[in-house]
Order: structure tokens, then sequence, then C-alpha cells
């Protein structure tokens, strides 16, 4: 009755189902189809009896729960004899980067712990990679980036073309400190960068400890730059070029395991379909804009 009546809206609401049924078809097969491919690629790091733990850290760094988890998992298992950090990221926040390495610090005298760089390992990418044994990079990964950067957005003259003029009610004079509805003032420009600077002076005296750098050294490399791992192993920031196999077998060697070197991942969590789908459409969209730690993250 309703496709006599209106056979435009009945046309389009066919249209649009059928449209959505493909899609959705086809974000499942390529889903399955990715899992597949990642099950061969990594078949060879998938057994249970390991003795080299894999540890990923990909993307922004925005929470260490998961990692240092991981690593306690791997550092309790006897039969794991070294644990290797897979770092493909362009930083995140301060607070979980120095969460990491904490961790990294405490356990890598009692278990050898190397870094494998991937495409980029910056930032808090950088300042937790330092804290291992050691850093293996390809020649053109990009690193470094040793810094800390805060910054906002300010949409005050957008809020007065549209006629919204904010109310303030605060308990202290910089308790809305960096609010986008007003300009900064210069006192609170200054608070700001003392605190940016001493985040920074944390990063630089943690890099230099854990790689053994005289302190001068590390900060004046400490200026944000980025450079290659062919760049960073002439200034010491890594230790070796080479891919994740060349780091296997650097940790088997640390290690002095014996015979076959058996990487093996954390087992995985499982997540629900929609997850899956998620994680599909959004794994290639970059939502970083800069290799440097940003505390946006840290400060609200």
């Amino acid at each position: 009755m309703f496709s006599r009546r209106h056979p435009f809206l009945f046309f389009l609401m066919i249209f649009f189902s059928c449209t959505t049924l493909v899609f959705l078809g086809f974000v499942v097969l390529v889903s399955v189809g990715s899992k597949m491919m990642n099950t061969q690629f990594t078949q060879q790091y998938s057994s249970s009896k390991g003795n080299i733990g894999i540890i990923e850290i990909n993307g922004i760094i925005l929470s260490s729960k998961k990692i240092i988890q991981d690593i306690q998992t791997f550092r309790d298992n006897d039969n794991i004899k070294a644990i290797i950090l897979r770092i493909d990221s362009p930083g995140g926040g301060i607070g979980p980067s120095q969460e990491i390495y904490r961790e990294v610090m405490k356990i890598r005298s009692n278990k050898k712990i190397i870094t494998s760089m991937a495409s980029v390992a910056a930032s808090g990418g950088y300042y937790i990679a330092s804290a291992t044994n050691g850093i293996v990079a390809n020649p053109g990964t990009l690193t470094g980036s040793i810094g800390v950067i805060m910054e906002y957005a300010n949409i005050m003259e957008i809020a007065k073309k549209i006629g919204i003029s904010p109310v303030v009610i605060k308990s202290g004079e910089f308790k809305d400190m960096g609010s986008p509805l007003r300009e900064l003032k210069d006192s609170e420009k200054e608070i700001f960068q003392d605190l940016v600077d001493e985040l920074h002076l944390q990063f630089v005296n943690d890099a230099a400890k854990a790689r053994n750098i005289n302190i001068k050294t590390m900060a004046s490399l400490a200026d944000g730059r980025v450079y290659t791992g062919q760049r960073a192993l002439k200034l010491k920031l890594i230790d070796r070029l080479g891919n994740l196999d060349d780091a296997i077998q650097w940790a088997g060697e640390l290690a002095d395991i014996q015979g076959k070197l058996k990487p093996v991942y954390p087992k995985e969590d499982k997540i629900s379909f929609i997850k899956k789908l998620a994680d599909t459409l959004l794994k290639d969209i970059n939502i970083s804009g800069t290799v440097t730690d940003n505390l946006r993250y840290i400060i609200n």
C-alpha cells in the first residue's frame, strides 16, 4: 500500500537498505580477509610456548594499562626469557608514556627487554623505547621528537559571531586558565610555559638516564626535531639498524637463549563484532597532526 502511494520514497528505502547491506557485507569481508592475512603473517609468532614475548605499541599512546599488563605477564612467565616492544607510535600522553617507562625500568635488570621501532617511534614512543636495554630501528624510521607541546583552539571570535557570551564563576584566579572563549593572559602563558618546561626536563632527564647519555648532550638533541633511524644511530639515540627479526635475534643473544627462538604475542582479548567493524573503518585514519606529545591528553 505504501509503495503505491509513495513510489519514490519506497524506492529510496529499498535502495538505501540494499546499499547498507552491501556495505556491511564488504566491511565483513575486509575484516575477515585482513584477519586471515594477519594470521598468516604472524603465524610464526603465534606459538603458546614461546621464549620471547612481543608487545605491540601502536598509534597514539592514551593509556598504559594494557601494555603494562602485557609486560607484567611476560615478566612473570619463566618461559619468556626476553621481551620486545614493537613500537609504531608518534607519541601521545606524557602520563601513560611515563608509566610504561617506569615499568620497563623496573624489570630490565631482571629480564632483557628490547625495542624494535617500526615506521615511527617518536616523542612518547621514544620515551618508552629509551628505557629498554637496546633499541633497533630501520634506517628510515622516524624517531626522536624529544619534547612537549601544549596547544588549544581559541574560538572566542566564533562565539562572538553567534552570540555566545561566557559566564564564569570560579574558585581561583587561574581555574579557567586556557578557556577557549577568551584570550590567554600573559601570567597564564608563563604558568603554562613553566609546566611545559618542567615536563620537558623530566623527559630529557629520564631519557638521558636510561640511555646513559650526558644530560647536556641529550638536552641538545631534545629540541623537538625528528631523526631518521640512520641519524639516530650516529647520535646514539638508538643502538642498531634492523627490522623486527633482527631485534628478535639480538634479544635471544642478550638473554642467552639456547636453541630455537620462539616469539609469542600476548593473548588477544575477545572483542565484539561492532568493535571489529569500527576498527576496520578507522584503522587507516591518522588522527595525529604532530609527532610530539600533546598535553591536551593530560590537561582538561
